[in-house]
């Protein structure tokens, strides 16, 4: 087992819903054996802070004060920029999706992927993705940017650079360098979401590029305040990606 494909088991170890799952069951355990008062608090925290994890509200105060906010871009602001391509980064694929009979990007991919053809339209700027077989993946699974091309092709929009080889963000970063440095290009927009972009901005500018963020997928509430207060799965996926991209960020950070 390669090194890299142990990051998404241990992400999942210490992200929601596993963590605060563990922690449950850890109370639980201590209960059991006679320790009743703390077990049945360290139980308590645990539900609560899955109940509370799941929550709407929770996961959009989280992704406005553990990660530093990026504005929406326009595409007036790529011309001010000079932005020479736009890049979009992938977001999972569904490998075989039988309504179609091929592979599918995930809602993640295939908003950034409206988004940067939208773009795309309005500055006549070239596309660029950057998206291979992620570490988590498993056998079977073809490249994000097969998909992304079929994809973008019935948005009228073509891709004049694809990295299908790219596992996570830092090799996004340093692959989609490699083809664009050939044609004297460094000044980018990048579209990824919205919790995501912090930590791919560092990365790309790590890499050599001046980016212009384009982020797409921002966090929102449910129309009805008492549904936020409400665990519901869409909740707990903010959340859990919100987290994971704080402690990305912070283990990228030097």
């Amino acid at each position: 087992m390669l090194p890299g494909e142990l990051k998404p088991i241990l992400t999942a170890l210490v992200m929601p819903p596993t963590a605060p799952l563990l922690l449950a069951l850890l109370g639980l355990l201590l209960a059991a054996r006679k320790r009743v008062r703390a077990g049945l608090t360290i139980a308590f925290i645990g539900i609560a802070g899955l109940w509370l994890l799941s929550c709407h509200a929770v996961a959009i105060a989280l992704a406005h004060t553990v990660l530093p906010q990026v504005p929406a871009a326009q595409p007036a602001q790529l011309a001010q920029a000079r932005v020479q391509a736009i890049v979009v980064l992938g977001g999972g694929i569904v490998p075989q999706a039988p309504e179609y009979g091929a592979a599918q990007p995930t809602g993640y991919t295939l908003a950034r992927l409206r988004y940067g053809a939208w773009l795309a339209r309005r500055t006549g700027q070239p596309l660029a993705f950057a998206g291979g077989i992620g570490w988590a993946a498993g056998d079977g699974f073809p490249p994000e940017a097969e998909a992304a091309r079929r994809t973008l092709a019935e948005f009228g929009a073509e891709l004049r650079w694809a990295d299908a080889q790219s596992r996570d963000t830092a090799e996004n970063a340093a692959r989609m360098h490699e083809l664009l440095a050939r044609e004297q290009i460094s000044r980018i927009a990048l579209v990824t979401d919205a919790w995501h972009m912090p930590r791919s901005v560092l990365e790309f500018e790590r890499a050599g590029f001046t980016v212009l963020p384009a982020p797409t997928g921002f966090a929102a509430a449910p129309t009805r305040p008492l549904l936020a207060w409400l665990p519901s799965a869409d909740g707990l996926a903010l959340s859990r990606q919100v987290l994971r991209e704080a402690l990305g960020l912070w283990v990228a950070r030097p």
